[in-house]
């Protein structure tokens, strides 16, 4: 992963590692509840998905599913611009 953060993305040698504590940072932050903002790139969060009740189609059988915490991203507004430059060659 270094290694592509280094060539890709032009960082230089010691910049990954402090990218990857960032994201160990993030990872904590948002299992906590609260959400991470990183300007020019997004919004992290934790979100719960209620659980429901399914029908297995196969044998007609009903499961109930638990709640879960899922993370959720939102692209910030430069991210997005990058993305739409991009697909427009």
């Amino acid at each position: 992963m270094a290694n592509i953060l280094i060539d890709e993305i032009e960082f230089t040698k010691s910049e990954p590692l402090a990218f990857l504590n960032t994201t160990a940072g993030v990872k904590k932050t948002v299992s906590k509840g609260e959400s991470v903002i990183l300007v020019g790139f997004g919004t992290f969060s934790m979100n719960t998905r209620l659980g429901r009740v399914v029908k297995i189609p196969t044998t007609g059988k009903e499961i109930k599913i638990k709640n879960k915490n899922v993370v959720k991203f939102e692209a910030g507004k430069k991210f997005k611009e990058q993305l739409n430059k991009k697909t427009r060659r």
